[in-house]
């Protein structure tokens, strides 16, 4: 595995940095934001920023319009992207759009793409992705989805309620899974504006850094023409693993930007701050936590390399990704509270980007499955390989 960047991919990434630095970070203390997220008005002005930059929507294909960037060329941009909690909205990669933009260039129709995606690759509208809902429902176990799609002559009609839909407000489509009356899964596109989606409340929640926040959503009666089903009928969980195994990555790309400026932080106030006589970080204690910031952030790295590298090659990487979801959480939130203790009293108050920081990232060992489960699923995968092996050995 070569991870030299090309001197096109360097010049993309200082190319990144620097819009992100010019361009995002003064706008963070923009008062166009919400415990539930940047405005849309905000959006916009961020989005026209990066468009003007050349930067925006570069996963998506160059049919598309967008830069068609490997999953490695994406692992530097969306770092870079990251370091702002406004720089995924502003690059148009930001969660759930990223994994549906994804998802609709594998799957969708010609037709869908130009009806969906092609304005959502340009910025000009969002999406969000119904798949959890409550108990006892779908969560982390997809097999327990309760909402239902009935077939009713050329149509299907959807019901069921989802919640922690991140970005529901405000979205312009919709991307459902619900059970067929044969147990089977299917994705339905719906426009947001259609009879029948009624979004009941915004949720309140830890981290406010996604557009539209995570809503409550109510599908009554949801009325979907064939020509809407995403992909084949029956096939929605094969569908969600397309989707999920490389949005794993992304979010681990993204707030590994996150963690990077939350280190960064910490160590300009430990060369700065004295204590005792001295600047904090020559004290042993102040030390060994940034030694270990620096090497988690080069342990999630890594993951995020070699598993976006076995994408790249074609691989499906299920159990890759969710190796590299639960050791880049868990590295970069050890990185965040470090920093955090590091900074002492800064730490705890809006006078330093960590307190924020550390407010949004504590879900992410959460989002697209909590670390316990992934864990669980690899597990399972490891006894199965040593079953397998241990059988062709005495085959």
């Amino acid at each position: 595995m070569d991870f030299s960047l090309s001197p096109e991919l360097r010049a993309l990434r200082e190319r990144t940095r620097d819009f992100i630095a010019e361009q995002v970070i003064p706008l963070e203390n923009d008062e166009r934001q919400s415990s539930h997220g940047p405005s849309e008005a905000l959006r916009r002005e961020l989005v026209g920023r990066a468009k003007a930059a050349a930067l925006l929507t570069p996963h998506a294909s160059r049919e598309m319009g967008g830069l068609g960037l490997s999953h490695i060329a994406k692992a530097v941009v969306f770092e870079e992207a990251g370091y702002s909690w406004l720089g995924p909205t502003a690059l148009n990669i930001h969660a759930p759009d990223e994994g549906n933009i994804h998802l609709m260039e594998e799957v969708a129709t010609p037709a869908q793409k130009e009806r969906w995606l092609r304005p959502q690759v340009t910025g000009q509208t969002r999406s969000c992705f119904a798949m959890t809902e409550p108990a006892p429902g779908a969560g982390a176990d997809p097999s327990m989805l309760t909402t239902t799609a009935v077939r009713d002559g050329d149509d299907y009609l959807i019901n069921g309620l989802k919640w922690f839909i991140t970005g529901a407000e405000g979205a312009d489509y919709v991307i459902v899974m619900a059970r067929m009356e044969d147990g089977s899964a299917t994705m339905f596109l719906a426009d947001m504006d259609r009879p029948g989606i009624v979004l009941e409340r915004s949720m309140d929640a830890m981290d406010a850094c996604f557009t539209g926040g995570h809503g409550v959503l109510r599908f009554d009666n949801l009325r979907v023409p064939a020509a809407d089903v995403l992909g084949e009928i029956g096939k929605g969980f094969r569908y969600a693993q397309v989707r999920l195994a490389p949005a794993r990555l992304t979010h681990c790309m993204r707030w590994l930007g996150q963690a990077r400026r939350a280190h960064d932080t910490a160590l300009a106030y430990a060369r700065k701050r004295h204590a005792f006589g001295q600047p904090l970080v020559q004290h042993e204690g102040v030390g060994f936590m940034l030694a270990d910031n620096d090497m988690d952030l080069h342990t999630a790295r890594l993951h995020i390399w070699h598993t976006a590298w076995l994408l790249d090659q074609g691989e499906k990487c299920n159990f890759e990704s969710s190796r590299a979801k639960v050791v880049c959480s868990e590295a970069q939130w050890r990185v965040v509270d470090r920093s955090v203790q590091i900074l002492g009293g800064q730490g705890v108050t809006g006078e330093s980007p960590v307190m924020r920081i550390f407010t949004d990232m504590r879900a992410f060992r959460i989002y697209d499955g909590p670390s316990e489960v992934h864990r669980w699923s690899m597990a399972r995968k490891l006894v199965h390989l040593a079953e397998k092996i241990e059988m062709e050995a005495h085959a």
